[in-house]
């Protein structure tokens, strides 16, 4: 399973959805108009010249003059990318430089004379927030820093039809421990109360009657409270 898809299930099995059935209000547990404080890497890092490829990562891919051979790649569960003529190649765990010689020496082998290639991190899942629940497109959203609520669920694209806007649930690490607090993103929306930020590695989860009525009665029976300490 995906470093995304493992975010999404953590969100979907421990979410705002212990707040009863989908009706547009407020609700639930998770308190409400109680900011979290910043998380415990509060400032964006820079990938270093060291940065090991991860399972999800895009990789920029380049070869001189071959448009063919050009583009982006995305690194599958297993660590591997799959380019025309070599076929599947060993990514994860590499330096972009290491799977550079790696990818000339293929390319050279049978193939090109004096290849010329270069291998760029496109986006990292070192760095992205993940949205999930009532939104158009849920998945992890790769950030260059911090956003507010509202744009990150532009990124998604918006929330569903059947969304409940006032049941908002963002995810977060603070002093190693996770917590969470509830929004009401038709408050946000209106200038009613403050747009939250959010950082990198947070997960945001918005209500929606698409959650499956088992998994809200098993949710119900969890103390979210206990789990996520004082917010």
């Amino acid at each position: 399973m995906s470093c995304s898809s493992l975010c999404r299930a953590f969100a979907a099995s421990l979410s705002l959805f212990a707040l009863a059935a989908c009706a547009d209000t407020r609700g639930g547990t998770i308190p409400y108009d109680r900011p979290l404080a910043a998380p415990d890497e509060v400032k964006f890092q820079t990938l270093g010249a060291n940065y090991r490829i991860a399972p999800m990562d895009k990789l920029s891919v380049k070869v001189f003059r071959m448009n063919d051979l050009s583009g982006d790649y995305d690194v599958d569960l297993a660590g591997n990318i799959s380019m025309p003529l070599i076929g599947q190649i060993y990514a994860a765990n590499l330096t972009t430089e290491q799977l550079d010689q790696q990818l000339t020496e293929k390319l050279g082998t049978k193939y090109l004379e004096h290849p010329d290639v270069s291998v760029a991190i496109k986006s990292s899942t070192a760095h992205v927030v993940t949205i999930d629940g009532a939104v158009k497109e849920g998945g992890s959203y790769p950030v260059g820093g911090t956003v507010s609520l509202i744009q990150a669920i532009a990124m998604a694209k918006g929330t569903t039809e059947d969304a409940n806007a006032r049941r908002v649930a963002v995810f977060r690490t603070v002093g190693g421990k996770r917590q969470a607090a509830a929004f009401d993103l038709t408050s946000i929306r209106r200038g009613q109360v403050p747009d939250p930020t959010i950082y990198p590695g947070d997960i945001i989860v918005v209500d929606g009657s698409s959650v499956k009525a088992a998994q809200k009665k098993i949710l119900q029976s969890i103390p979210l409270l206990s789990i996520f300490g004082p917010l």
